[in-house]
């Protein structure tokens, strides 16, 4: 089932996302400083190619510096992204179909508002501590 949610995902939206995150990975990686914060958007836009078996952890040792990157993020280009995921997610929750598909997308939201200080695991991984 998570095959057949993911292919349907990346034809209607998955790739579309996946190419904002990829963009705002390169803009960000222009300068040294956004780097790796162009390394999370690229991280965070496979995530949102194929989303179905995958989920978000908090890391236990992320401390101050990812709590300041989060900031910086967010005005950067977490909201950009938010509200791309805001606008897909309400698109295909138009059909019944898509329902599914646009409660993903606003399950996107969060990580891409605040990605640093979170890891990207398996759903099928018991317990991965991180």
């Amino acid at each position: 089932m998570k095959t057949v949610l993911n292919v349907i995902w990346l034809v209607l939206s998955g790739f579309w996302l996946f190419l904002a995150y990829m963009a705002a990975g390169l803009l960000l990686c222009i300068t040294i400083i956004g780097i790796p914060f162009g390394v999370a958007a690229f991280r965070i836009g496979v995530y949102a190619l194929w989303p179905f078996g995958y989920t978000t952890v908090e890391r236990r040792d992320a401390g101050a510096p990812s709590c300041v990157g989060n900031v910086l993020w967010l005005v950067l280009a977490g909201w950009w992204l938010a509200l791309g995921h805001i606008a897909t997610g309400l698109a295909l929750c138009i059909t019944i179909i898509g329902i599914p598909l646009g409660i993903a997308n606003f399950k996107l939201i969060p990580v891409s508002l605040l990605p640093l200080g979170r890891d990207i695991v398996r759903t099928d991984e018991p317990f991965a501590v991180r």
